[in-house]
């Protein structure tokens, strides 16, 4: 069970505290100061999410207690109450740092309302500093392994193998869609083993020239070509004991494919124009954004150095399917965000925002969350991110979201095909905040049925609670 947040009241009344108690004790740790002075006593030697103090009170008084409170902790939100409520003392209270100001006497939602709302923005706090510490360490975040985010499900089964491929030593292959991580996971297999402190050096297979590959990857020397006018290593060399990382490795020309599988079956190279060998010392990872497997079918990839590459294959999964994880990569990039805007900016997202990017498709994976997040960072004016600061594309499947969720499915199946079941459930339970049973009545089918639709389909109907 986690820890209740924790509320000091500071009022000279005693039954000014017996009721704050009475209100707010239902919810919260409520501890009560009979004067400023004692309130500021208790928050030196305890800790607190939020103070309610009265202004005016004997010794110390509310901006006393306010000024001692940000001296503790700046993340501490205090509330100031007087009985004598007038602007100018609440425009001085929040020029003073409150966070906000509770006219005497008030309703008891009023109170709960109030305490609630600074009992988030502290929450919120709390947590953009514990992720800007831990990026300022160089380290991920709390739910992280070696910056890789996720406790989904997909991840799960994920994790473990990136942990055993690290300690294997073996040749890895990892497939996913462009904007999974696939160069991330790459560099926590490595940091994980026993080459972390050997280099690691990354070649996107795709990003150079055809007649530069060979050179970039294995050498040259001396007059091996025109402009060749000295002897140059290759990244194997550089790798040293290290890792070669080859990224979209698919992009790889026939003939290179063929001179990579002796390198590797060898595990010896030769620079381009040289009679000597150079042992390969160097583990080889490798990544793809293509299904090598029906590339090797077409005759893109030779089957050899697939079956060389593919010792330890890894599959990442795609953003949608990996849902859950959403909120806390959303989280990260904002706490980079804020990092690197020195600390400011907004330290959380509205739910309605949230929701929007959980319903989301997700075309460009963990890289198309970055960017918009961070977009969204530098545009929002408020604590939290709106939902208007979010852009997500536009395009749609040829069915709108209203015409999905207005259907049942089995007209939703005869007029769009299935391909579109996934879509039209999701719209249906984001629409009923992922109550099954609503969404199947809506859909006109047994719940048990849209079960089973589910499972096939890997929707997560918690993803849409809220």
């Amino acid at each position: 069970m986690s820890e209740r947040p924790r509320i000091l009241v500071a009022d000279d009344k005693e039954s000014l505290r017996e009721l704050m108690t009475r209100v707010l004790g239902e919810s919260y740790d409520v501890v009560v100061a009979a004067n400023g002075s004692q309130a500021i006593a208790l928050l030196r030697s305890e800790r607190f999410d939020v103070v309610v103090s009265d202004i005016r009170m004997p010794g110390a008084d509310g901006l006393e207690v306010l000024r001692a409170a940000h001296a503790i902790d700046p993340h501490i939100e205090v509330i100031l109450m007087t009985g004598f409520a007038t602007i100018k003392n609440a425009v001085d209270a929040i020029r003073a740092g409150a966070f906000d100001y509770l006219p005497k006497p008030f309703e008891h939602d009023d109170a709960l309302l109030k305490v609630g709302r600074a009992v988030e923005r502290k929450a919120l706090r709390d947590r953009a500093d514990r992720l800007e510490r831990a990026l300022a360490e160089r380290q991920g975040p709390p739910d992280s392994f070696e910056g890789i985010i996720g406790t989904s499900p997909a991840m799960g089964r994920v994790l473990p193998l990136l942990e055993k491929a690290a300690k294997s030593g073996l040749t890895v292959l990892i497939e996913g869609e462009s904007g999974t991580g696939k160069e991330l996971a790459a560099r926590a297999i490595h940091r994980r083993g026993p080459r972390r402190l050997e280099p690691f050096v990354a070649i996107n297979c795709g990003a150079l020239p055809a007649e530069l590959i060979e050179s970039e990857l294995f050498g040259h020397a001396r007059g091996a070509f025109s402009g060749a006018t000295g002897d140059k290593r290759g990244l194997f060399e550089e790798a040293g004991r290290g890792t070669v990382f080859l990224d979209e490795i698919g992009e790889l020309p026939l003939a290179l494919q063929v001179k990579l599988n002796r390198v590797l079956q060898e595990h010896e190279l030769r620079r381009v124009g040289d009679t000597r060998v150079t042992p390969l010392e160097a583990r080889v990872i490798a990544a793809t954004n293509r299904k090598l497997v029906d590339a090797v079918a077409a005759g893109r990839f030779r089957e050899d150095l697939y079956f060389r590459l593919a010792v330890f294959p890894l599959h990442l999964p795609p953003l949608r399917r990996r849902k859950a994880d959403l909120p806390l990569l959303a989280e990260h990039f904002l706490a980079q965000a804020r990092q690197r805007a020195g600390g400011t900016g907004p330290l959380g997202f509205r739910p309605e925002a949230l929701r929007a990017l959980l319903a989301y498709r997700w075309p460009g994976n963990v890289r198309e969350l970055q960017n918009v997040v961070e977009r969204a960072a530098a545009i929002a004016e408020g604590e939290l991110v709106e939902r208007r600061d979010l852009s997500l594309s536009k395009k749609r499947d040829p069915a709108s979201r209203a015409k999905l969720i207005a259907m049942n499915w089995g007209d939703c199946s005869r007029r769009y095909e299935r391909k579109l079941a996934r879509r039209y459930f999701g719209a249906l339970l984001e629409d009923t905040r992922g109550n099954v049973s609503e969404a199947a009545a809506r859909a006109g089918i047994a719940r048990e049925s849209l079960h089973r639709v589910l499972r096939r389909h890997r929707i997560d109907p918690a993803v849409y609670r809220r």
